[in-house]
Formats: structure tokens, C-alpha cells, sequence
């Protein structure tokens, strides 16, 4: 007999209860909703343990405190989901809400809801209403973001948790696609091939019948504003790995994951215990969907990377010059499918919007002038593509098959998933929906009207790789090119650089038996291969004596390559590094060359009058670099730091500055184990997220959430978590029911409203 039900009955009888513990009650709150009472004990560090006496009351409950903890957030999420932004902002986010809308799921809804697994509707009905049920009992009484922000907050369906506009973010070849067809009219095809080079090779064959001319960046503007931040005016990669017990001192599995996404406030995930008949998992997921992306139960654990398969396309489709709402199909006039809508819109009237579509999706941008209009060919019109609900699946999950039962659910984004089991297993799956194109690669647009250009089904999950206790002890994944040796299925050819997945290796590879504190100093490992790289050029390099020159390369050759917040060299090296492809490459192509291609073609050792030329762009960018810190830091160079530059803001979207929190110095950048990426040297993205699970003891288990559990600014969980994010320290994540009570610092009950007869 559960626990959390003995305790549920003393108190339906009015009893005391856990008298004898530390951590304090708060009020008990009396609901419409749950059918049996539910027990929160929240911890000090803001996580909620859930216990329940069955499913829909375990993410009623949820649902309740999702809200409870981020209305505000959340119910700007579903606008942005559901294309109802405009009703906030006005007439700046029509086109925002139209490509939102224009996404949604336009299919067979029983297909939608089971394709997520066994009572998914059940759940996500129970989540919602806990999300309405705490929207009524506040009565008006808004939290202070909405009444900054001058709106309400509104009543949540279930289906607002299946939008698409998520996954748009996590599956960007569209915009790829434009962008390299961009290059190939500028630079040529035997340019781009060498410059920006497939992964694994492959020739960039231009599609027959594609006119180069008509791809333009006008085609993703819109789209690209669709998936960005939303404000008002009051690379993304990721790290994962798991060693079996012969590599840890307990003998049983570690697994750590520090899934890469932006860094904001509030964080982007929310951690939760939820605990009924039939579930036992602790984890972390998006505030605004039921259950857990990555965690553990009681005998798993799993975690995250992007894959990176290829699951868009873009398609040109040729207009009736006499008629635009034709468009040609196989030598056939075809019929736009239009649906039309009323947007409602803040400070004007509503707006009637025409969402348009063709036989591939649906239609982004038009160009009349040349009779052209362009559709967007995605998995996201697939039913079960909604991003991360097929955690509930795995959640569920207690060996291996299992497992792989539940990732073929995984369909949006692309994941490379690690598994460990309490049995010693360890494992992974690249787990996605994966297009089968047949006769192209998907690197550049292609024509609509032949139907030569057609996706024929896709890949099953079965195809796509996967390891189960490898000979090697461990599995380490990092959005790099994960294709194995001798795997010729074409998945995708756009890959992070491979830099933070070997400096990983190198980590594994350099001690026999690790700890849970190993892991942690290698999720905030700040050491940069291709400084080391970079530094062996620049010794075959000498400078004038006694020169800036001379005593910034001096600085770096007796640095150790790493990007601490402390270090000069540190900051010389990154700004040379700014500076180097404008000057090898020129200002045309420089800004698109990637790291490796960098320092593939300096580190070539070409004729004499190509060296000359090498080492001319090794000190032109170097002088650039060093007046670049000159100017902002002074002559002295000893007392730059890298931290002075490389920096994160925690910026709300509200812009109200009370909210704000930072600036923090960082280290790293974004090809370091701990990424720390952003543009001009402003960390907006990395691992907001840590875990390391001990799969010898789930009690042993730590993470980290930043900058804290509620998105509320008057909550002490707002930021509480931000300085020991810096530092790098973590904090545990009690699981048993006696460990829950060691770190309790609140406890209350959800009570039915309604008594249950």
C-alpha cells in the first residue's frame, strides 16, 4: 500500500499528520477537480513531490501547480502556440499568429492524441483543467506580470498542449535551405562544396527546374520572427552522456545530460516529482505540458540531445499568373485549400486572415511578382508530432524494450536518447521522424509542380541508430555526427562541430572510475580544443619582438586552453577568433565559414605564397583583436578577463528591470563541454538544465535549474538557483519518500471540493 494513501485517508478523517517533521504547512487548498486528496511536499530548492491515489489526480495536480508556480509563463506560451498573441500586442504579431496557426495540426485527431501512448488525452484533459481550475480560484486577482502587462490570462483546452510552433524552433533546415541556396548563387556549387561541406560528403546538387534567383531571405523572414523571443515593450547544441559500471566507483551506471536551449527567465524547464499507481518519475519537462521529458523512474534513467535528422523542406510552388489561388501540380491546375479565420487583435478590430496551403503545406510566404509562393513541407503536419509528449511514454518505461517501445513515439524534435537501467544496462537511440527522399538530399529547396520532389514515407525508429551496452563502457552524444561506421542512411547532413563530443572522449577516456563529482566538473569543463588546435599554428608563427604582437602570443602559447572567467588569453583567443575569418576569407565569406573549416585551412601546409598570405591574415586580424580589447579594457593586458565580456543577462520578456537578473561573468564559449553560446560574446543560450543520475542510488542523483522553480518574481524559488548555477554547484534530487522529507521545506494538500461517493 502506497504511502502518500494511507496519509490521504488520515487526512480525509481530520487527523494531524506528519507531526513529527521539520518542513511547514501551508494552507490546504480546496478544489473542483481532483477526486482523492493529493499531497505536495515541496522542497527547499522549489521542486514539487506530487503524491496521488491515481492518474487524473497526479496531473490535476500538476497542472495546478504549473500554474500556480508560472501562469504567466505559460499562458504566454499557449498564445504563442496558438496564434492568439496579437489579442496581447496588437497588430505586431499578426504574422506571427498566422505561421502559428497555419501549423497547427489539421488531422485525424484520434490518430493526434494515441499516437503519444495510452491514455495521453486522459492526462493532458487532467493537466488543462488544473490550469483552469487555478486561473478560477484566483477570481480576478491576476498575478502582477498580467497586470503590468494590461491582459488576462485565458482558459486552456487540451489540444493548446499539442501545438506546433515548439518543434518549428527544433527543426530548422528550412531556413539552411535558404541560406545555402543563398551561397550556391554567390559562391558557386565548387565553393560552397568546399567551404561548407556536407556531412558525410555528399555533392550539393541543384534541384531540376529551381531557379536559384527566386530564393531569397524574404522567404523565412516571417518564420524566423515566428520562432524568436517574444517581447514587450514595458546554437543551439546540447551534451549527454552514460558510463557503465565498470567506469564508476559504485559499479552501477552514471548517466549525465545538459540539454542546450535558450537561457532565460523564467527557466525554460520545470522540475517535478510525480508519484501515483503507476508512476514514480522525477524530472524535468516544459511548464506547460503534463509529465517529464528527461529524468528517471524508479528504473530508468534518460536524458536528451538534438539528433539534427533533416524533417523540413521547402516548397516553390508555381502560381496561375491568371489566377493565384491555382498553383501547378503534375500538369494540372490545383485549388489552394484556404481556411479563414478571425484573429482577434489589441487596439483594433478583429482581423479576417486567410491561412492558405497546398498539396506539401502550409504556404509561408508568396512572391507575386514572379507568381511564386512557398510551402513548408514538415513532420509537424504528422499526427503524434507535438514536441516532448512522448515523454510520458518513456516515463513509463522499466527495462530496455520497454524503452524502445516508447521512443518510437519520439517523433518531434529528433533525439539522441540515453538510457541506464538499476540492472547495469546502458544505451541509445536516435529516436525521430525521419523523411525518406529517394532521389535528393533535402540541402535546398525544390520545385513543387513536377512531383518529382516527393518524401516516399518515412524511416521506422528501427532503422535509425541505436547502441545497447557498447564495448567501449559508455556512450556520449553531443549534436554532432552521430552515424555509425558503415551507416549509409541518409538522416541529415548539418551537425554541431564535433569539438565539446571529443573533449568528452578525452574526459572519458582519462580515469577508470568515476563519481558523481567527475561528472560534474566535466559538465562544467571549460577547455577548448580548438584553442589547442589554434595554439600549435601560431608557434610556427613569430611576431616582432618585444611587440603587443609578441606578448599576446606569448600569453596564449603558455595558456592551458582554458576559458575561464579569470583569463586574458582567454579573451585574446576569442577575439582573434572573431577577427581571423574576415581576414582569411574575406568579409564575404568569412562571416559563414565554420570553426573547423578555419582551422583546416590555416593549419594546411600550403605553398610558400599561400603561407604569406596565412600569416598576413594571422596579424591583421590579430591587431584587430588586440585594439578591439585595447579600446574596451585598456592597455594593460595581463588584467583583461574574459569574464568582463562573456557574460549572460537574465532579461524578462516584460522588460520591467526588477525582473531582470544578472549580469553573470561565464566562461567558456560555445564549443566547450560547458557551452556558453551567444552573439557578440552574450551567452543566450546553453544548459539551463543539469542532471547527473546515480543509478546505485537514486537519492545520490543532483541537478541544477536556473535561475529558479517558479517563474513568479515574488517567489523566493524566482532566482534562488541562479548563483550556484554560476558556481557550478548543484543541489540533490530526493526521490524516496524519505529523502523527500529530508529536504521538505512545504507541504500542503489539494482537497477535493466536491466529496467523492
Amino acid at each position: 500500500m502506497f504511502f502518500y494513501k494511507q496519509c490521504a485517508r488520515v487526512a480525509s478523517a481530520g487527523l494531524p499528520l506528519f507531526f513529527s517533521l521539520s518542513f511547514s504547512f501551508a494552507e490546504n487548498i480546496t478544489v473542483e477537480g481532483p477526486s482523492q486528496p493529493v499531497e505536495i511536499i515541496r522542497d527547499r530548492w522549489g521542486v514539487p513531490h506530487i503524491y496521488a491515489g491515481n492518474t487524473h489526480d497526479l496531473f490535476f495536480a500538476q497542472g495546478y501547480l504549473a500554474a500556480k508556480d508560472r501562469l504567466w509563463q505559460i499562458d504566454l506560451w499557449r498564445r504563442i502556440g496558438t496564434g492568439k498573441l496579437a489579442e496581447v500586442l496588437g497588430p505586431s504579431a499578426i504574422e506571427r499568429d498566422k505561421l502559428a496557426r497555419a501549423v497547427r495540426f489539421r488531422g485525424d485527431w484520434n490518430a493526434e492524441w494515441s499516437s503519444y501512448g495510452e491514455g495521453t488525452r486522459e492526462i493532458v484533459t487532467a493537466f488543462t483543467d488544473g490550469i483552469n481550475a487555478y486561473i478560477r480560484s484566483l477570481g480576478g486577482a491576476w498575478p502582477l506580470e498580467f497586470r503590468l502587462a494590461g491582459y488576462d490570462p485565458g482558459l486552456w483546452a487540451p489540444e493548446d498542449c499539442l501545438s506546433r510552433v515548439a518543434g518549428l524552433l527544433m527543426t530548422r533546415n528550412l531556413t539552411r535551405e535558404v541560406k545555402r541556396a543563398e551561397q550556391v548563387r554567390r559562391f558557386g556549387v565548387d565553393r560552397v562544396e568546399k567551404l561548407f561541406a556536407l556531412d558525410p560528403p555528399h555533392p550539393v546538387e541543384i534541384p531540376r527546374g529551381l531557379d536559384l534567383a527566386e530564393i531569397t531571405h524574404d522567404i523565412v523572414k516571417v518564420y524566423e520572427q515566428a520562432i524568436g523571443p517574444v517581447a514587450f515593450s514595458t546554437e543551439q547544441g546540447s551534451n549527454n552522456w552514460v558510463v557503465d559500471g565498470t567506469m564508476t566507483v559504485t559499479g552501477k551506471p552514471l548517466l549525465a545530460n545538459d540539454p542546450h536551449r535558450p537561457v532565460q527567465i523564467p527557466s525554460l524547464r520545470k522540475t517535478v516529482h510525480l508519484v501515483a499507481p503507476g508512476w514514480n518519475a522525477i524530472g524535468a519537462g516544459e511548464p506547460a505540458l503534463p509529465g517529464i521529458a528527461l529524468g528517471h523512474n524508479e528504473h530508468i534513467g534518460f536524458g536528451f540531445t538534438i539528433v539534427g535528422i533533416d524533417q523540413q523542406d521547402l516548397y516553390v510552388e508555381k502560381q496561375n499568373p491568371a489566377n493565384a489561388s491555382e498553383y501547378r501540380y503534375r500538369g494540372a491546375w490545383k485549388k489552394v485549400e484556404t481556411d479563414r479565420q478571425t484573429l482577434a487583435v489589441k487596439g483594433a478590430q478583429p482581423r479576417e486572415i486567410d491561412l492558405r496551403y497546398t498539396i506539401h503545406g502550409p504556404i509561408i510566404y508568396e512572391d507575386p511578382a514572379h507568381n511564386r509562393a512557398y510551402a513548408l513541407r514538415w513532420v509537424g503536419s504528422e499526427p503524434g508530432t507535438a514536441g516532448y509528449l512522448a515523454g510520458l511514454a518513456v516515463a513509463r518505461a522499466s527495462n530496455w524494450n520497454q524503452f524502445l517501445e516508447a521512443v518510437e513515439r519520439y517523433k518531434v524534435p529528433s533525439e539522441n536518447i540515453v538510457y541506464a537501467d538499476t540492472e547495469g544496462n546502458i544505451g541509445w537511440q536516435a529516436a525521430g521522424m525521419a523523411p525518406v527522399r529517394k532521389n535528393w538530399s533535402g540541402v535546398l529547396p525544390v520545385p513543387g509542380d513536377s512531383g518529382e520532389y516527393e518524401w516516399a514515407g518515412f524511416r521506422s525508429v528501427r532503422e535509425l541508430p541505436r547502441v545497447h551496452n557498447p564495448a567501449t563502457h559508455f556512450i556520449a552524444t553531443a549534436n554532432h555526427n552521430i552515424l555509425p561506421p558503415g551507416y549509409n542512411t541518409p538522416l541529415g547532413y548539418e551537425w554541431a562541430l564535433p569539438f565539446r563530443f571529443h573533449r568528452i572522449e578525452e574526459m572519458l577516456a582519462a580515469k577508470k572510475k568515476f563519481t558523481i563529482e567527475d561528472f560534474e566538473r566535466m559538465q562544467q569543463d571549460v577547455v577548448s580544443l580548438p584553442a589547442r588546435r589554434f595554439q600549435a599554428v601560431i608557434r610556427k608563427w613569430t611576431a616582432e619582438p618585444a611587440s603587443r604582437e609578441a606578448k599576446a602570443i606569448d600569453l596564449l602559447l603558455r595558456w592551458d586552453g582554458n576559458l575561464s572567467t579569470d583569463s586574458a588569453a582567454a579573451l585574446i583567443f576569442e577575439y582573434w577568433m572573431g577577427q581571423l575569418p574576415r581576414a582569411v576569407f574575406g568579409p564575404e565569406i568569412g562571416p559563414d565559414v565554420d570553426l573547423e573549416t578555419l582551422l583546416a585551412t590555416i593549419e594546411h601546409q600550403a605553398d610558400p605564397k599561400t603561407m604569406a598570405s596565412k600569416l598576413q591574415a594571422l596579424g591583421i586580424s590579430l591587431r584587430a583583436a588586440l585594439d578591439q580589447a585595447e579600446h574596451q579594457f585598456g592597455p594593460d593586458m595581463p588584467s583583461w578577463q574574459w569574464g568582463k565580456r562573456h557574460q549572460i543577462h537574465f532579461r524578462h520578456p516584460l522588460g520591467v528591470r526588477d525582473f531582470d537578473r544578472g549580469p553573470v561573468a561565464r566562461p567558456g564559449d560555445g564549443n566547450t563541454v560547458n557551452a556558453t553560446s551567444g552573439a557578440a560574446f552574450q551567452q543566450t543560450n546553453g544548459a539551463s538544465y543539469r542532471e547527473i543520475l546515480d543509478l546505485s542510488d537514486w537519492d545520490r542523483s543532483v541537478m541544477t535549474n536556473v535561475p529558479g522553480e517558479s517563474g513568479d518574481p515574488q517567489s523566493p524559488h524566482y532566482s534562488d538557483l541562479l548563483d550556484d548555477w554560476a558556481s557550478g554547484r548543484y543541489h540533490p534530487m530526493p526521490f524516496t519518500r524519505k529523502a523527500v522529507e529530508a529536504a521538505a521545506a512545504e507541504h500542503f494538500w489539494l482537497k477535493p471540493k466536491t466529496a467523492v461517493r
